[in-house]
């Protein structure tokens, strides 16, 4: 259910400190195209282990760049200063343009965030006027997809559930399935605002598709490379139980330890 982020600083360190090779730069091209990397053109020659290991070193090095948008021009400027600063020769002093690189990273991610949201409340106003679809006053759109017969959690709760989350074009980042496909135990509240919210409005035993709009999801930052800064949500969640509460510690016992 968490992504990590990567900071912009670091990615960009980790892009300039690795090598690239000839397998990296196919990849790379692809991806300033937008293209995915399994469309990427495969290598002339068979792969021994360690070169895979290379190319795979090499596609998540591109990942780090996604945030960038790079065209193909671009990029080729970009793999200049990988070869030039892994055969240390670097043509200019990069440390000098760190602010640069950071306000070319903040606006590149702008441009991303407000395609997102656009594209977003597209999708939001399409769901809500869906037959049985709600939308709340936060922006979330909530679709009962079957009513359960339990309880309905409130914040001090945790519960077992099931899930499912798609980007707007149907690409599944995460599902419990990806995990085992055992329940999830989680609190209330140790979830994005959006799941907090929606969660509330089922009963154990319900199914529910719940539409996020990013303000109630992963925001302006996102977490890259998978969800977007911007991105709307798309999740199925199962609730499959509302797990009793612990009782409480006896009066002056010390708290448990976690």
């Amino acid at each position: 259910m968490k992504h990590s982020v990567m900071s912009q600083s670091a990615a960009f360190a980790l892009a300039l400190a690795c090598v690239g090779s000839s397998a990296w730069a196919a990849t790379a091209t692809a991806a300033g195209s937008g293209k995915s990397g399994a469309s990427a053109p495969a290598p002339s020659a068979p792969m021994s282990d360690e070169d895979k290991t290379l190319y795979a070193l090499g596609v998540l090095i591109s990942h780090s760049l996604e945030q960038f948008t790079l065209s193909s021009a671009e990029l080729k400027v970009v793999e200049q200063g990988l070869s030039d600063g892994a055969n240390h020769h670097p043509a200019l002093d990069a440390d000098a343009y760190q602010a640069q690189v950071q306000a070319l990273s903040r606006s590149r991610l702008g441009a991303i965030d407000e395609q997102q949201k656009a594209a977003g409340q597209a999708y939001l106003d399409k769901v809500a006027a869906q037959p049985g679809a709600q939308k709340t006053a936060s922006g979330l759109v909530y679709v009962p997809i079957s009513q359960g017969s339990g309880a309905i959690p409130d914040r001090s709760d945790r519960i077992s559930f099931k899930y499912e989350g798609k980007l707007i074009d149907g690409t599944v980042f995460d599902s419990s399935a990806k995990h085992g496909g055992q329940p999830v135990q989680m609190g209330v509240t140790g979830v994005i605002p959006c799941w907090t919210e929606a969660l509330q409005l089922m009963k154990a035993g319900g199914k529910a598709r719940v539409i996020c709009p990013s303000s109630l999801a992963y925001g302006d930052r996102g977490a890259m490379p998978t969800i977007k800064p911007g991105a709307t949500l798309d999740f199925m969640i199962e609730l499959v139980e509302v797990l009793p509460k612990q009782a409480a510690p006896p009066t002056g016992a010390a708290p448990a330890q976690p």
